[in-house]
């Protein structure tokens, strides 16, 4: 029997190349995602299973698990890619787009991994591949709440993999640099305030540093390319960086922290 997939935010970005290899490679794929219409990519293959789920609403989530389990007999590999980008300074990002923001990039991938965990325990294995990046393991200004629920995914990620190693279940986090996806355009929230004068240079600076820099991205079909890797590999690590722009990473460990927050500075605010 063909092993399952389960992904989340699978019509766009790394989700949708992720259901595409998957497919391809005969996988049965669960493609989750909020506009299901989206999905219609996917109608031609008949092992694949679209079906309605926002990350943000827990009854969602137990509801579109339990139909993967119940058409394809459960869960082999959980890949938590729903996300959003979202930049600014803090003092003018809202409270309600902060909320949206670790809803939907960290308790959401939380309440996922907790629904399909009793699946993978009762048959004591798979795999949970949490859409990490480049951005949970260093930091850079306008970012702030970005990097909180992303060296929240490392974090929960890292702690997880000890309560379940003993069951079988491996925990892989995909660090990925930039990619080049609309993630920098439909998926990308930048909240500014003129009005905060002291900020306006440095908000106008990293911000077109940022947008540009999506631009020149590796591909969201390399980042599918090693989740599938993963996937199918004997043997696991708990790391993987992929794509360009990891140098950041690099650079962070082994410069003082006074010269590689320099280093940022200049790059960014030239």
């Amino acid at each position: 029997m063909a092993s399952s997939v389960f992904i989340t935010g699978a019509s766009t970005g790394i989700g949708r190349e992720c259901a595409l290899k998957f497919a391809n490679e005969g996988w049965n794929v669960v493609a989750t995602m909020r506009h299901v219409e989206d999905g219609e990519f996917l109608s031609i293959y008949p092992n694949v299973l679209v079906t309605y789920m926002d990350v943000t609403d827990v009854d969602s989530i137990h509801k579109a698990v339990k139909e993967a389990a119940d058409r394809f007999g459960g869960i082999d590999v959980l890949i938590n890619n729903a996300g959003y980008y979202s930049i600014g300074v803090v003092e003018a990002i809202s409270e309600a787009e902060i909320k949206r923001q670790i809803d939907t990039n960290l308790l959401g991938l939380i309440y996922v991994t907790r629904a399909a965990l009793p699946y993978m325990r009762y048959f004591r294995k798979g795999l949970i591949v949490n859409l990490s990046s480049v951005a949970g393991l260093t930091t850079v200004p306008l970012q702030s709440i970005y990097h909180a629920t992303k060296w929240g995914v490392e974090g929960f990620s890292q702690s997880l993999q000890y309560e379940v190693e003993d069951l079988g279940i491996d925990v892989v986090l995909i660090e990925p640099g930039v990619i080049k996806t609309d993630f920098y355009e439909r998926s990308m929230k930048y909240s500014n305030d003129q009005n905060m004068v002291e900020y306006n240079e440095l908000s106008t600076k990293v911000s077109d540093y940022l947008i540009k820099g999506g631009a020149n991205g590796s591909s969201s079909s390399e980042v599918a390319g090693q989740i599938y890797k993963v996937a199918t590999a004997k043997k696991r690590k708990t790391h993987y960086l992929v794509g360009s722009s990891t140098g950041i990473v690099h650079a962070h460990r082994l410069l003082p922290e006074k010269l590689f927050r320099k280093m940022v500075k200049s790059t960014m605010m030239k």
